[in-house]
């Protein structure tokens, strides 16, 4: 079967260019009703029957049955056996790309994770302390792909948090596990591994059963179930965000090989039906060899269909006016993935304040970030990038404040406490502020 991958040609000059462009980023974060009716029972049950409620949800929708939940642990002497396993090529790879996302990480922490104090004029001392969770959860896809990659990404940074323990849910439908799933969790030095999936997964570690213990945050992708399970559980334990579907925004001034980008433009569209790929380019004829790369390039792709699902739906090579313009549409989409594919992408990088990852330069593909950069590819999606980062380090610290109130800072500090408390009528309050001005001694 042929298939073929007409993105929409838009034309900013058009006026008719901002409903069109509207229409094509329209996509509705909105859970089916039944999905989240059943994801609400799910939940109930797994914080009302615990293993048992578990055990029955993986039997039914992974085909796994166990007698008991200790029997889906993945034991360290088995991720162990999975890394040792591998090809050498594919043990050095996870090494390899391990090494560069903690390499990064650990430089995120000198930069934003230290604790910090210092004192004023009276001697109060003021600061912050950081210090890691105590346990986080791991949420790992399975079943229709397989993501050793997600879990250096969730792992790695919350062991250099200095997170206590690290617990792995990943689904194996039927009982397949993946080897380089294993591997890099031994890689990434995950503590506990189970093989659950779904709502269920999402359940236990949010309420804890007898085997699988509570966590304080859960971080990781996963399936409409799994989205709505995280929203569900949120308050009861944090959560990363809620994920859409995978996105790339190329700017391109045209003198990047046009099949480079159509390439990249596949990388995301693979992802998913629901991915989305947009070009912006002030060159209308680069347009058009972008446009027939799709079509010499589009056969060779195993997930061809899928490609050509996504770029005929939801993609978009758009003409702009210039590259300022362009910029200025990044900035109203606020992508996932943001390519600058020209000959001096440092010229346009300040001008773009929205995205969840800013690659520069026609040698850096997306790809590479998703594997094997060191920054997190666990990204904001939806044009949450506006007000939302990628996750980190600091995702796996909390931060509490530190209060030290010298003699001599609560002459001070007293006296304008107790004028804005008396103003709110909190009496109590301005008398606790009140009683520190007569001097203990």
């Amino acid at each position: 079967m042929n298939f073929i991958a007409t993105p929409a040609r838009l034309s900013t000059a058009n006026s008719t260019f901002d409903a069109e462009f509207k229409a094509r980023l329209h996509w509705s974060a909105e859970t089916d009703a039944g999905i989240e009716q059943r994801v609400a029972d799910i939940l109930l049950d797994v914080q009302h029957r615990g293993d048992a409620a578990v055990l029955d949800y993986t039997a039914r929708f992974d085909g796994l049955s166990a007698s008991a939940v200790a029997e889906l642990e993945l034991t360290q002497v088995e991720l162990k056996a999975a890394f040792d396993a591998l090809p050498t090529v594919q043990r050095e790879a996870l090494q390899a790309a391990a090494a560069r996302v903690r390499s990064y990480h650990e430089a995120q922490k000198k930069a934003s994770g230290e604790s910090w104090s210092y004192r004023d004029e009276d001697g109060t001392l003021l600061g912050q302390k950081v210090t890691p969770l105590d346990r986080v959860g791991i949420y790992v896809p399975g079943g229709k792909a397989t993501y050793p990659s997600s879990v250096l990404m969730n792992a790695i940074p919350a062991h250099v948090a200095g997170v206590g323990e690290i617990i792995m849910v990943v689904p194996t439908p039927k009982g397949e596990k993946n080897a380089m799933v294993l591997a890099a969790a031994y890689v990434a030095g995950v503590t506990r591994a189970f093989t659950v999936g779904g709502a269920q997964a999402v359940a236990a570690l949010a309420y804890g059963t007898a085997t699988i213990p509570k966590v304080d945050k859960i971080t990781g992708p996963g399936n409409a179930y799994v989205a709505s399970a995280k929203k569900r559980v949120f308050g009861v334990v944090g959560i990363d965000m809620i994920a859409g579907p995978s996105e790339i925004l190329v700017l391109a001034d045209g003198s990047t090989p046009p099949d480079w980008v159509a390439m990249d433009l596949f990388s995301q569209a693979e992802h998913d039906e629901l991915a989305q790929s947009i070009l912006l380019c002030p060159d209308a004829a680069y347009l058009d060899q972008v446009q027939a790369s799709i079509n010499r390039l589009l056969p060779e792709m195993p997930r061809r269909e899928i490609i050509a699902k996504s770029l005929n739906d939801r993609g978009a090579l758009i003409l702009t006016r210039s590259m300022e313009e362009a910029c200025d549409i990044s900035n109203r989409i606020a992508p996932e993935h943001l390519e600058v594919s020209s000959r001096d992408p440092h010229r346009w990088e300040p001008l773009l304040k929205h995205a969840g990852a800013i690659f520069l330069g026609a040698y850096t593909s997306e790809s590479l970030g998703d594997y094997c950069a060191g920054p997190n590819h666990v990204l904001p999606t939806s044009g949450t990038a506006r007000f939302s980062s990628p996750l980190g380090v600091y995702d796996f610290q909390k931060r509490s404040s530190l209060i030290e109130v010298s003699e001599a800072g609560a002459q001070v500090l007293g006296q304008i406490a107790s004028v804005l408390a008396h103003g709110e009528g909190l009496q109590a309050h301005a008398r606790a502020a009140e009683m520190r001005l007569c001097r203990m001694h």
